[in-house]
C-alpha cells in the first residue's frame, strides 16, 4: 500500500516535467527556427525488463522486484527537428533553409570565449562596415568556417553595404553579378550530438560529425517554430488530466492506511 503512494508520486512528477517541457515549447511559439522538444518515460514493465537482464551486479542473475521503480520513471527530453513553415519578410537579409542544414555563427559569450554555434534562424542583419551578423551580433561564418567548424575572422562574410545583393539556392552571395562570397551551410551525420544552446542555437559536442548540407536557401524568408499551438494545448489538457488522477489516488492511499491504523489497528 505504501508503495502505491510511491507509484503515484512517481507519476505525478513524470507529468510536471512533461508540462515543464511543453510550457517551454508554447513560450518560443514564435522564435525563428525553434524545434520544439519532447519529454520521454519509463513504465515500470520497461524498467522491469531492464533489471531482468542486468548482469552488472556479480553474482546476482536479477534484480529483486523491490530494486525497482514500480512507478514510472523520467525518461529523455528529445528534439524534433522537422522542418517549421516559412513566413514571406521580402528582407533581403532574411534567409531561411528549405531541407536539412544549418547556418554556422562565430559566437562570443559573455566571458569573451568564441566558438561556432549551429542555428535554422537565418534573421540576419549587415552592420555599416559591411559584415553579415545575427540580431545578436555575431557574425555569419562562410562555407569554409562553416565546414570546418572555424570561427575566425577570415571566415567572416564581408559585403559592401551600399550595394544590393542576392543569395541563390547554395548560398553563393553576388553583387554587381559577382560572386563575393558563400553562405555557410552545414548538416551532420547524427543528431544526437547537436546540445541546445539557448532556444535556437545548437553546440556540436565531442563524437559529432559534420556533412554536406542538402538543404537549399531560400532568400527573404524566415522559418517558423515548429510548435503546434493547438497539439501542446491538447497535450497540455492530458498532462492535467493525468496528474489529478495520481492525486486521487495517493488520497484514495491515504485514506487507506488511515482505516488500517486508526480502524483495523484497534481491533
Amino acid at each position: 500500500m505504501v508503495k502505491g503512494l510511491y507509484t503515484a508520486w512517481s507519476g505525478m512528477v513524470n507529468e510536471m516535467n512533461r508540462l515543464d517541457v511543453m510550457t517551454n515549447n508554447l513560450a518560443n511559439v514564435d522564435t525563428n527556427g525553434y524545434k520544439k522538444e519532447g519529454a520521454t518515460a519509463e513504465p515500470f514493465r520497461t524498467q522491469l525488463a531492464y533489471k531482468i537482464k542486468d548482469s552488472s551486479v556479480p553474482n546476482r542473475h536479477a534484480k529483486q522486484l523491490g530494486d525497482v521503480n514500480l512507478g514510472v520513471k523520467i525518461g529523455e527530453t528529445y528534439t524534433d527537428y522537422t522542418q517549421g513553415s516559412f513566413r514571406v519578410t521580402e528582407n533581403k537579409y532574411d534567409c531561411a533553409i528549405d531541407g536539412n542544414g544549418f547556418f554556422a555563427i562565430s559566437f562570443t559569450d559573455k566571458a569573451g570565449n568564441t566558438s561556432v554555434k549551429y542555428t535554422r534562424d537565418g534573421a540576419f542583419t549587415i552592420s555599416t562596415d559591411g559584415f553579415l551578423r545575427t540580431k545578436d551580433g555575431d557574425y555569419v561564418l562562410n562555407q569554409n568556417g562553416a565546414q570546418n567548424g572555424n570561427p575566425a575572422a577570415n571566415n567572416y562574410i564581408q559585403l559592401d553595404p551600399n550595394l544590393d545583393f542576392t543569395i541563390d539556392s547554395e548560398g553563393f552571395i553576388y553583387q554587381n553579378d559577382q560572386l563575393v562570397a558563400q553562405l555557410g551551410l552545414v548538416d551532420f551525420e547524427n543528431y544526437d550530438f547537436l546540445s541546445k544552446y539557448g532556444e535556437n542555437m545548437y553546440d556540436l559536442v565531442e563524437g559529432g560529425q559534420a556533412i554536406e548540407a542538402a538543404g537549399a536557401i531560400e532568400q527573404g524568408y524566415l522559418e517558423a517554430s515548429n510548435v503546434k499551438v493547438v497539439d501542446e494545448m491538447v497535450s497540455m489538457i492530458t498532462i492535467a488530466r493525468a496528474y489529478e488522477s495520481n492525486q486521487k489516488m495517493i488520497q484514495t492511499f491515504d485514506s487507506m492506511l488511515d482505516k488500517a491504523v486508526n480502524q483495523v489497528g484497534k481491533v
